[in-house]
């Protein structure tokens, strides 16, 4: 049996190590409940997309066959002729479950106790928000460029080819402008446009980024008669309606640098742009699905480790109904 010696110096332990270490003061004097509030980006494309097939996944690798109503070939009659009939041609499109993100977090039983935030509920509530930024990210990527090629560059208009949405070579300029309303006259295009296109005037958007939004504020939207409102949005800071499109303001639409394409690629020649597209609901479709959230004891430590997965997939199922337009910036 060991004795003590008073006045004796003895050896301090060392402290007790976590896996994986715990960097900074292990044992916290005062953790705050007042969480440092956590700013996150609008996520927009679920409000602009329709999900009509995101019953039918279950699993990631999942593929979806959409069917396409055909064309019917019309004909001109005269009496006495001998009527000829088709067989309509199959037009499907495949909807892959392809994509996925996942997380994981491990919460220790020791540095939860320590905090008065409720860690697990805070860290994956984070995770989730930050699932959803790198979904609409991927997905506004994904989908632009598939708009039909009579909706974009520089004479877009499927029937009158008037109209110009910039291209990647020669994007639209605004800051060079010293007529604010130009912005205006982009999205009155784009509802010409779809116009062109037979797209139903109802469930039509347009997501653009704050820039533009800015631009729309020095516009003739200062006149309430504009988008139809009771006050000028100079006064209520809100932009609703415009030509038949709902307004969405947003800060994961795809935008290149310069000399590079849209994915961080060199693209010698190109200068900073970035997109704002518009279209109908019916153009894009999501079909989402959080296949397993799970905890299980952490083997290695006390604590508790959490991880979840989404698989999602996307796809442009109507171009004639997506256009957009390149901006520079």
């Amino acid at each position: 049996m060991s004795t003590i010696t008073p006045g004796a110096a003895y050896a301090v332990q060392a402290p007790f190590n976590t896996n994986p270490a715990y960097s900074g003061t292990f044992i916290p004097a005062v953790w705050s409940s007042k969480l440092n509030v956590k700013f996150y980006a609008n996520t927009t494309f679920g409000d602009v997309s329709n999900t009509n097939w995101e019953g039918d996944i279950k699993n990631m690798g999942d593929k979806v066959i959409i069917n396409n109503i055909p064309t019917i070939s019309i004909n001109a009659y005269t009496v006495g002729q001998s009527l000829t009939y088709e067989v309509p041609t199959p037009n499907t499109i495949e909807l892959q479950i392809d994509k996925g993100f996942y997380f994981g977090v491990n919460v220790s039983d020791v540095l939860e106790y320590q905090a008065q935030p409720n860690l697990m509920d805070m860290f994956t509530t984070d995770a989730s928000n930050q699932m959803k930024i790198k979904v609409d990210t991927d997905c506004f990527l994904g989908t632009f460029s598939d708009a039909a090629a009579a909706n974009v560059g520089a004479t877009a208009g499927a029937l009158s080819g008037q109209y110009n949405m910039g291209t990647d070579a020669a994007p639209l300029d605004y800051a060079a402008s010293s007529n604010a309303p130009l912005i205006l006259n982009t999205i009155v295009s784009m509802g010409n446009i779809l116009d062109e296109q037979n797209v139903p005037e109802s469930d039509r958007f347009v997501v653009l980024t704050p820039y533009e939004r800015q631009l729309l504020m020095q516009s003739p939207l200062a006149q309430a008669y504009v988008t139809g409102d009771s006050q000028s949005i100079l006064r209520n800071g809100k932009i609703g309606r415009i030509d038949r499109f709902d307004i969405y303001v947003s800060n994961l639409l795809p935008k290149a640098a310069a000399n590079q394409n849209y994915t961080g690629g060199a693209d010698a020649g190109k200068i900073k742009r970035h997109v704002m597209i518009a279209g109908h609901k019916s153009a894009m479709t999501f079909a989402s699905q959080i296949n397993k959230v799970e905890s299980l004891p952490n083997p290695n430590d006390f604590g508790t480790l959490v991880r979840g997965l989404m698989i999602y997939g996307r796809k442009v199922v109507k171009p004639e109904s997506l256009t957009y337009a390149v901006v520079k910036g």
